[in-house]
This record gives structure tokens, sequence and C-alpha cells, in this order.
């Protein structure tokens, strides 16, 4: 029986809608953790918490759930009802509130122009490329690389001039390599962060964005403590805080920009 292998390897072009289905879940995995999980979680915020204590016990007081010690042990899981009909509701205001900001994320993402014609788009430069982690046959991570000269551009496809395309289909962009490459997509399937594979696969597409042309001298990233694997990985590989961007989400949680200089990434691959 063969040992299932991962191995990274380019895009390919029937993988587009694929890939596009998982960016967009990768945005909506954040939504999951600005709602419930650990520190950052709408749902276990302290306001959050007064609230459904408080509109509780009013319900309870209302309809008389109140624990009764006469009827046993089971008599004092009465409330419980009651504190699951104020949650549920609670529950998906929260989520109805947060919602709509990190669905307008996915939409944007969708929209980029790299997105209609991705070979075309990442061969404009050496040290552009978009690799797909594969593992026993099964794509579980991805990650992309612009270093075009339009990759500090956060143009959508909206808020672009429509794309020239040449006699075959493609799409023509102009050539070109930029000081600053940026890191458009990024992900990694939850069970396989684990191990930080995402780690490996950022290593990689460093690799080969510094080796291909010595134009590059920085690489940068978004970073979301919505998505603390992204952010750990980046971090492993010598990214630095640059500057914050924007607040997303009720909470307000801070998303930054993060850097890789070409001689950070030369001193950590001396020692």
């Amino acid at each position: 029986m063969a040992v299932p292998e991962a191995r990274i390897r380019p895009f390919k072009v029937e993988e587009k809608r694929l890939v596009n289905f998982l960016i967009a879940k990768g945005d909506m995995e954040a939504l999951a953790t600005a709602n419930r999980r650990g520190k950052c979680g709408l749902y276990f915020h302290p306001l959050s918490l007064a609230l459904w204590i408080g509109l509780s016990c009013v319900f309870i007081q209302l309809t008389g759930m109140w624990p009764k010690p006469e009827q046993g042990f089971l008599g004092y899981a009465s409330p419980v009802p009651g504190l699951a009909a104020i949650a549920v509701p609670l529950m998906f205001l929260c989520d109805w509130i947060n919602r709509p900001i990190f669905e307008e994320q996915a939409d944007d993402d969708l929209r980029r122009p790299d997105l209609i014609d991705v070979p075309s788009y990442y061969s404009r430069s050496p040290s552009s490329g978009f690799w797909i982690l594969e593992f026993s046959d099964k794509v579980v991570g991805f990650i992309a690389v612009d270093a075009s000269l339009d990759s500090t551009s956060d143009k959508t496809i909206a808020s672009s001039p429509a794309p020239i395309k040449r006699k075959d289909g493609r799409v023509k962009y102009s050539e070109g390599t930029s000081k600053m490459a940026t890191i458009r997509h990024f992900y990694v399937d939850e069970p396989y962060r684990t191990v930080d594979i995402q780690s490996d696969l950022l290593s990689h597409a460093v690799q080969q964005v510094f080796a291909s042309s010595p134009v590059v001298e920085r690489i940068r990233a978004s970073e979301t403590p919505l998505k603390s694997y992204i952010g750990n990985a980046l971090r492993k590989c010598g990214f630095e805080f640059e500057l914050n961007t924007e607040k997303v989400g009720v909470l307000r949680w801070q998303n930054t920009i993060q850097v890789l200089k070409r001689q950070t990434w030369k001193k950590r691959s001396a020692t």
C-alpha cells in the first residue's frame, strides 16, 4: 500500500472553481472565528454574556422556570430550556450582524483581477506564482504570490479597466517585476493545520519568489487575528509587523500588514 505524500505544484486551469470555493471558505471561516472561538468570539464577549444572562433571567421569571427542589435532581434543570431559548436567537443575531462584513470580503477576494486568468496573470514575472498544496491527490491548500508591476494594487474587477484578451482567449497583461511582492491568497484546509504544513507551503513560496529574481526586495502579506494559523506561519517564516490596516467585525479586530525583507530571508536561510 502506497504511503500518502504531500507535494507542492503549480496551479492547473481546471482547478479554478475549486480554488474559488476555498478562497470563499477561508473568508467565511473568519466569520465563524469572529462569532465563537476563544477570546475573539462575539458569543463570549462579556456584554454578550451579560445580555444573555439578563434576558434569560427575565424569561425564566415570566415563565416560572426557576429550579424546583421538591421535584428532586431534575427540578434543578428546569431553567435550562429558558437559557437555551434565549441563547439561540442571540447567536443568530451575532451572526447576522457580523456576516455582511465577511461576505463582502469574500466577494472582493473573488473579484480580484488575478483570478480572471490565473496562468496568464502569474506568468508576468518569474517571481510570481500560484502553488497548490496536494496530499494524496487531494488539494488541501494553496498560496499565490504576485510580484508583477501591479503587486501593490488592491483593485477589484469592478474598479479596474476591462481586461484585454488575445485571440486565444487568454488575458493580455503587462510584464515586469516589482520590488514589493504580495501574497494574494493563502489557505490550508483545517485538518492539516495541526502539523504546521502551512509553514512549509509559505517557505516554498518565499524561496521561489526571492530566488527567481533579484528585483524583489520585500514580500508583504495581510494578517488577521481571525486566521491565526496564517499569522503564526508568517511570523515563523520571519515576517515582521509593518502597519495596521482596517478593523473588521463588530468587535473591531485589527488587521495588519506583515513584511519579509530579502536580507532577513538571507540571514535565516544561512543559519
